[in-house]
């Protein structure tokens, strides 16, 4: 089985945050890879890393990164493959994650998540896989009517707390 996902972290202090992507992709049958690699500690690993990963037959790539937050805009100069950037929380509550993911150059885009976004990154990468397999796609059907579901069941009990002036 070859991974057609790869999470790659600046260091495994992140993997709290990045195995939720690691979970779901689990959950979806979807084969992965995960790496510590880091812009700045290993840059020559990144580069040959992102530059072979598309040979490698990896189709997504979803890399997370705290602080200064260079990884994924590092991947996405190296390939052609889509970057998902997952900002973490670190210094200033993660915004200044964000703010280095989301702003990069044109002609170098990274799709980027809410800070710990990382379940909402590997969806995205499931619904970009999904375009190309059937089986996947109704995976996914079903992930987001389960989503439905369990709102309309929150509702359902809601009705039932019981108050003196609650209308509904």
């Amino acid at each position: 089985m070859n991974p057609i996902v790869s999470i790659i972290m600046g260091s495994t202090s992140d993997l709290p945050v990045m195995e939720k992507a690691a979970a779901f992709l689990d959950e979806m049958g979807i084969p992965f890879e995960m790496q510590a690699l880091s812009a700045h500690r290993t840059p020559d690993a990144v580069e040959q890393y992102a530059k072979n990963a598309a040979e490698r037959g990896v189709r997504v790539i979803i890399a997370g990164a705290g602080m200064a937050a260079a990884l994924p805009g590092v991947i996405a100069a190296q390939t052609t493959l889509p970057v998902i950037g997952v900002p973490i929380k670190g210094m200033l509550d993660g915004l200044d994650a964000l703010l280095s993911i989301v702003q990069m150059p044109p002609g170098i885009p990274v799709a980027t998540v809410a800070v710990n976004g990382t379940l909402n990154a590997a969806i995205l990468a499931a619904e970009m896989l999904a375009l190309s397999d059937a089986e996947l796609h109704q995976k996914m059907v079903d992930y987001k009517e389960n989503l439905k579901k369990k709102i309309e069941k929150a509702n359902a009990d809601l009705s039932e707390v019981k108050f003196k002036h609650k209308t509904n």
